[in-house]
């Protein structure tokens, strides 16, 4: 059943007896035809099936993904948020993004877990300085949050960082967002696929898609998938990792790379740190979840693999870093480690919008950031599909940018793309 009642006080205190709770969403299965098909039940698949009922009035959609909801990148992140990019384009979609995440809870009535308690950027070398310096001013005139710190105002907003300038990674100084920080990876999927289901949308979970059918217009016509064929008038690509595989079932070859990108947690500790903490030098990133595990992530592997684990000398080097930054944290015992894939693009930026294909649309390439734009991502995909042409603040994240060379270059700008 879709849930009846939103979530209040009043509806918790009536299942205070144990009075079972409802189904978040339908476990729908498939049929025979849709108006729209997204392929990928992660976070923006899921995002831009909410937007397109919500806002567009399109209601007869199925998400299909081959595994569970959310068992994909989405549920495989380390949740940071942040709107602090550089290029103009990247700050406006990301900014946008940041904007919804706010509100986000208010507006599907499901506890998304977003908490503002800061993004601070390390610099560790003049380059870094002059980077990030160069970041708060454009982030700025952008009217986009960010302040440069001296390292004794970086530790005292974050007092477990070590600023001695006997370590291996001194702290020049550090970037700051305060509006930036982290939410609940699974509760934003679970929040859209319940908001999403109560408007009308089919989530079909173990569901693999195997071909994409094209009429002899060359236009989608519908899916093949282990649950039997599938027509469409549109079908949205939202795959991560396996987009450029996807794309290939409609015969097409993408700019795209996959790589593994991994993460671990420690035990739980008592709160002991109070931001999120990033390093692009040294390609290592901190915060500590609502269960107390310090989340740390790595940078990319450096080979292309749809693998969802990485080199153990990637993670070993990320915790030899950590316990240099934070001496206090070295006794912590890592509990889990694990990876994700992630498709990345020659200039670090995504793909959003339509494709040579007609209506076929695509929405991949955000490499390591993903998860901080799911809200802004599906919000401005909706509107794509519905309309078919490109949302405003997507239209510079064209497929075309590759051939005309309007790049969007967050490579050398961000060093990483977390």
């Amino acid at each position: 059943m879709v849930p009846s009642s939103p979530f209040s006080v009043l509806s918790l205190l009536s299942h205070a007896g144990g009075r079972a709770w409802e189904r978040q969403w339908r476990d729908a299965q498939p049929k025979e035809a849709y108006d729209t098909i997204i392929i990928g039940a992660g976070g923006h698949g899921l995002a831009t099936a909410y937007y397109l009922a919500a806002e567009h009035g399109i209601r007869d959609i199925a998400v299909l993904d081959k595994g569970w909801l959310g068992g994909g990148n989405t549920g495989r992140n380390t949740t940071i948020i942040r709107s602090n990019y550089l290029q103009p384009e990247s700050a406006a979609l990301y900014e946008h993004a940041l904007k919804l995440w706010e509100t986000l809870s208010q507006q599907l009535n499901y506890n998304v877990m977003y908490s503002a308690r800061g993004v601070l950027m390390l610099a560790h070398n003049d380059h870094d300085v002059q980077v990030f310096q160069r970041h708060v001013h454009a982030n700025r005139l952008a009217g986009i949050d960010n302040e440069w710190l001296t390292p004794e105002q970086a530790k005292a907003f974050c007092p477990p960082l070590e600023i001695g300038r006997h370590v291996r990674f001194p702290v020049l100084g550090a970037a700051l967002q305060r509006r930036g920080g982290i939410a609940r990876h699974d509760a934003v999927a679970w929040g859209y696929a319940r908001a999403a289901s109560a408007l009308g949308v089919d989530i079909v979970q173990n569901c693999a898609v195997t071909a994409i059918h094209r009429g002899a217009d060359g236009a989608v016509t519908g899916v093949e998938t282990q649950k039997g064929p599938i027509s469409a008038r549109r079908i949205a690509v939202v795959a991560a990792g396996h987009t450029s595989v996807l794309m290939g079932m409609a015969g097409m070859r993408f700019p795209l790379e996959s790589f593994p990108l991994q993460a671990l947690v420690s035990e739980p500790v008592k709160p002991a740190m109070p931001c999120v903490v990033m390093s692009n030098t040294v390609h290592a990133y901190i915060s500590q979840s609502d269960k107390g595990e310090m989340v740390i992530g790595a940078g990319t592997d450096v080979y292309p693999s749809y693998s969802q684990a990485g080199g153990l000398h990637i993670s070993t080097d990320t915790l030899a870093a950590i316990c240099e930054l934070f001496p206090s944290f070295r006794r912590l015992r890592m509990l889990r480690n694990w990876g994700g894939i992630v498709d990345t693009t020659p200039d670090r930026s995504p793909i959003i919008g339509l494709t040579p294909v007609p209506n076929l649309f695509v929405n991949c390439g955000w490499g390591t950031g993903g998860f901080k734009a799911t809200p802004g991502s599906g919000h401005v995909f909706a509107a794509t599909i519905a309309r078919g042409e490109p949302h405003p603040i997507a239209a510079p994240f064209s497929l075309e940018r590759f051939a005309d060379g309007r790049l969007i270059d967050e490579a050398a700008a961000a060093a990483v793309a977390h």
